[in-house]
């Protein structure tokens, strides 16, 4: 009888470490669950910051190129300008000269 008892007590205790091992085995795949979601949210949130980030910096190159293609435009209209009057200064200076000749 009691070689039976002690067996029963065996196949109890048997019986519960099962159900443990079980719930610690949900508990653990839960776990797991949790655990791959939040890389996976926080890779989308990295994937997003970067994504606004290169949009930060496509912008800010844009808007430098604008800025450049200005004041490159500018140079151009500012160099013509004085070339324009560094020719009119040269032909009067050579009128002038011609008429000094011939007044020689």
């Amino acid at each position: 009888m009691r070689n039976t008892l002690i067996a029963v007590a065996a196949i109890l205790s048997a019986g519960a470490l099962s159900a443990c091992s079980e719930r610690a085995s949900d508990n653990l795949a839960n776990a797991g669950n949790a655990v791959g979601s939040d890389i996976g949210n926080g890779i989308d949130h990295a994937g997003s910051s970067i994504d606004a980030s290169l949009d930060r910096a496509g912008n800010a190159i844009d808007h430098a190129a604008d800025r450049l293609g200005a004041a490159t435009d500018k140079a151009a209209r500012d160099a013509k300008r004085e070339t324009d009057k560094a020719r009119q200064d040269a032909g009067n200076a050579m009128e002038r000269a011609g008429r000094d000749l011939k007044n020689e």
